[in-house]
């Protein structure tokens, strides 16, 4: 189901959103909302895992097999 609602919105975005439209980046001014809308619930989503994962440090488990790979060559492996 969607919900039509009323914004107001600053001419310098509602300029920014049009832009988007006439270029073809966004099919309507609601789909630049949208999408900005549901990019924000996922940060928002996003935000406690981010704090865990910045105060965990750093894992180092898999450095040794990184470097591994990335020094060795497809043609090694044969």
């Amino acid at each position: 189901m969607n919900t039509q609602i009323a914004v107001r919105l600053p001419d310098d975005l509602v300029a920014f959103v049009d832009d988007l439209v006439s270029r073809g980046d966004a099919a309507s001014r609601a789909a630049v909302v949208s999408g900005a809308l549901e990019r924000e619930r996922r940060a928002k989503v996003a935000e406690p895992d981010a704090v865990i994962l910045a105060s965990a440090g750093t894992d180092t488990d898999l450095d040794r097999l990184a470097e591994f790979a990335a020094a060795t060559s497809m043609d090694d492996l044969d």
